[in-house]
């Protein structure tokens, strides 16, 4: 394994026990030992010393068949993680919302999927049925599309191969080769549009987030009815100075 570059100062059993709960993650939750160290590239020992001080943290469990998994302490620190991004970014959301009259959300990309971490809803009576906390696969979303288009293109479809693309609603783009060719467009424009791909009415205008740990993206959500073509022109400048500004913000953190 090519490990990440290290910082002068920094403590290398800290960084490989991190490195290890990241491919507990990718590879669904659980592992054994071996598959830990095939992934890894690191020493049984080092595995076992590693595993066993998580495991007594709480950070790891073990199931009776000897097989790794996320511990349930995690949840906690993941928990208040989220919490404060929203609230981080919150204010700049409820400015989007001023300005464009509609629902305004930020999303990660986590192990394949898009997460909706926090959200201003519209003034509207009729409004978005996603919430903070849902998660999608990334292909049939406007934040995921916009995401993706950030991505190298042998990411993109290794990505695809791995959730594959079911459809949403009759107007998702299910083909893996012209949702790539999509993606391109998606980049050169600068922002990416979800006609009613993942609810039948509802378009949205998302853009991804740029130097940010993780993949993120911020959108603006409505009915067709109200978020007409004619009046994307206009709220994806302002989709576009958000996520430049919630860039700055989470990088400058």
């Amino acid at each position: 394994m090519a490990e990440t570059q290290r910082r002068p100062g920094s403590v290398q059993s800290l960084q490989r026990a991190f490195e290890l709960l990241e491919r507990l993650a990718d590879a669904g939750g659980e592992a054994s030992l071996s598959e830990l160290a095939t992934s890894s590239g690191l020493p049984m020992p080092t595995i076992h010393r590693l595993i066993r001080t998580l495991l007594d943290l709480g950070y790891v469990r073990q199931h009776t068949n000897r097989r790794y998994a996320l511990g349930a302490r995690l949840i906690r620190l993941g928990e208040h993680a989220g919490v404060q991004f929203g609230t981080a970014t919150r204010p700049l959301l409820a400015e989007l919302v001023e300005e464009t009259g509609e629902t305004a959300n930020l999303a990660i990309l986590e192990r394949d999927e898009v997460v909706y971490v926090a959200q201003v809803p519209s003034k509207h009576s009729m409004r978005m049925f996603t919430e903070v906390g849902r998660r999608l696969l990334p292909h049939g979303t406007g934040v995921g599309k916009a995401m993706l288009a950030q991505l190298p293109v042998d990411e993109i479809r290794a990505l695809l191969a791995r959730t594959g693309t079911p459809a949403y609603t009759p107007h998702t783009l299910t083909d893996p080769a012209r949702l790539v060719a999509h993606l391109r467009e998606v980049a050169e424009q600068g922002y990416a549009l979800d006609e009613s791909e993942q609810e039948v009415g509802v378009r949205c205008v998302a853009v991804a987030l740029t130097g940010t740990p993780t993949p993120a993206a911020v959108s603006v959500s409505g009915p067709e009815g109200r978020l007409t073509k004619e009046a994307v022109t206009r709220i994806a400048p302002a989709v576009q100075r958000v996520a430049k500004e919630l860039s700055e913000r989470i990088t400058a953190s």
